[in-house]
């Protein structure tokens, strides 16, 4: 697993700070812009409120779990910064998951597609989006780098979950 500086730790720590404490708003903040980047998206999501827009999406407990999951697992990346190792497993098997439920990582599928643009969608502009808009001018070119790298690490794990996933069911 890769591993990030000392100052990357300090300035993704620092930007958390405030950020981990109203998790579930700028969890919002964050699906309300992939949503509008991309509204194919919703069809990622089957709740048993039918979420065929994003609002009604939004607003569903189903998802307001969903977004909780996600603010949660960066939590817990934040949190472990300096033993990322140590979410290996919980983030493979986060990726199992992700891949048991038809996200897949093979290039030449629609979901796949699908997936990868939420994987883009969601770290490159999404995330950045959402740290930008909440910290305002401590939102700097160093921060988002560091935000990049860590989100990176995340998907590299998870990938290869998805992958062991895949391999597993395939035997």
């Amino acid at each position: 697993m890769e591993k990030l500086s000392e100052k990357e730790k300090g300035l993704i720590r620092d930007s958390w700070e405030s950020l981990g404490k109203n998790k579930v708003p700028h969890g919002i903040v964050l699906f309300t812009r992939l949503f509008e980047l991309d509204p194919a998206l919703l069809t990622l999501f089957s709740y048993s409120t039918n979420c065929g827009v994003a609002p009604e999406c939004l607003s569903s407990p189903e998802f307001l779990e969903h977004v909780t999951k996600v603010m949660l697992v960066i939590d817990a990346a934040v949190s472990h910064l300096d033993d990322l190792h140590t979410l290996e497993d919980f983030l493979l098997n986060l990726g199992r998951k992700h891949q048991a439920v038809g996200v897949k990582t093979h290039h030449n599928t629609q979901t796949s597609k699908m997936t990868m643009r939420l994987t883009m969608i969601f770290g490159e502009k999404s995330l950045l989006y959402m740290l930008q808009s909440s910290l305002g001018p401590a939102y700097t070119t160093p921060l988002r780098q560091a935000w990049l790298n860590m989100y990176s690490i995340v998907v590299s794990a998870m990938t290869r979950g998805w992958a062991k996933n895949g391999e597993h069911k395939s035997n």
